[in-house]
């Protein structure tokens, strides 16, 4: 379980700096080490047991594998600092923490109902997906103009909802690209959005009790929707990774180049997955924590996992950026393998496009998106 501490607000507004190296110190000094790959992670481990510390400014979580020495360190934390013992976590940054029979629930349940109410949508109409099926927005200047600062303030807070809700990530990050000039058809996606939270307001993400032989490897999807974008023609990124069969991390973002094929546009995502792959394996890493090696990425595309696997397909590939070719790197470096993944199985696919209510759902429940059960 994670438990929380919070220092005392006195004084901390003048000097947080000061605060922060003071409190770095002294957990270097009790013993702990600092991730380099992940700021504010601190590492404790001995032959029998672990701490895991996160700091954020004046909050610490901790957690580990004895209670005893957890609780040693709180009353050693105590003694040194103006802090209180907030117990086991139930809130954090906006984010509520559940727990269950099945595991821990993360969700935004209180956050979204604020959102709600901030934008009168609490009464509304649910919609069973965040967007229409297939819809394509552009930029439309025969549509009426709406308010730009509402439709900002709108997306600006189901953006932080993110966090906690990945089946949306997709359709905030489509109506995020109009808020420059947003018309009726940008703010009817964005209330569509609401009336979806609305209907799943308590909804959250699940992480599951593992199975002691449960195996401890990385399994990430990526997917890309080629010139999915009807105004530059760019094609959408999305990406999705979960260990211990919980979500870890996920991306939905329009690529920065014009991809020329679908081949082009899967292997332009594959190369970003291929980056947080790696972040992930290194933050593992240095919470002692063995990993299984390759890292496998599945992709449904078989010509990017070609392009990848075989630097010999020069023609096809002189023209992409060099920074794409990161991917064919650590695949013939073997710390990352690439796979053909099935349409259908490609969990990645919720992060590029609008889709179906089927197959939504089901994708829903693939992400781990649950509704809050004690």
């Amino acid at each position: 379980m994670v438990y929380r501490l919070k220092k005392a607000l006195y004084g901390l507004k003048q000097a947080p700096r000061a605060w922060n190296k003071r409190i770095d110190g002294f957990l270097v000094k009790q013993g702990f080490s600092k991730c380099k790959s992940e700021y504010g992670v601190y590492v404790q481990k001995s032959t029998s047991s672990i701490i895991l510390i996160c700091l954020y400014v004046d909050d610490l979580l901790v957690t580990g594998s004895d209670i005893a020495k957890i609780e040693k360190f709180k009353t050693v934390m105590m003694t040194e600092f103006e802090m209180t013992d907030l117990g086991e976590i139930s809130y954090f940054l906006g984010i509520e923490f559940l727990k269950t029979s099945k595991g821990l629930m993360l969700h935004q349940r209180k956050y979204a109902g604020e959102i709600l109410k901030r934008f009168n949508m609490s009464d509304c109409t649910y919609a069973i997906t965040p967007m229409e099926t297939n819809l394509k927005l552009e930029k439309n200047e025969s549509e009426d103009a709406v308010d730009p600062t509402m439709f900002k303030q709108i997306v600006g807070s189901l953006r932080y909802l993110c966090n906690s809700r990945p089946d949306i990530c997709f359709a905030v990050g489509l109506i995020s690209r109009f808020m420059e000039d947003p018309r009726q058809s940008h703010m009817k996606a964005a209330m569509r959005i609401l009336r979806y939270i609305a209907g799943t307001l308590d909804f959250g993400i699940l992480f599951p009790k593992s199975a002691v032989n449960a195996k401890s490897e990385i399994i990430c999807y990526s997917d890309a929707d080629w010139c999915g974008d009807k105004v530059d023609r760019r094609s959408t990124t999305g990406y999705f990774f979960k260990y211990l069969n919980a979500s870890v991390a996920w991306c939905s973002r329009k690529q920065p180049v014009v991809a020329l094929s679908s081949c082009e546009a899967e292997y332009i995502a594959g190369s970003y997955a291929a980056c947080q792959a790696l972040w992930i394996n290194s933050v593992l890493k240095e919470l002692k924590i063995d990993v299984k090696k390759p890292i496998t990425l599945q992709i449904d595309n078989q010509s990017a996992i070609n392009l990848a696997k075989n630097p010999v397909l020069h023609g096809r590939s002189k023209h992409i950026e060099a920074r794409f070719h990161f991917l064919r790197e650590q695949v013939n470096q073997g710390s990352l393998e690439v796979i053909h993944c099935a349409i259908g199985s490609q969990v990645a696919d919720i992060m590029t496009k609008s889709l179906k209510v089927d197959r939504f759902l089901n994708l829903r429940n693939s992400l781990g998106v649950f509704q809050l059960r004690s």
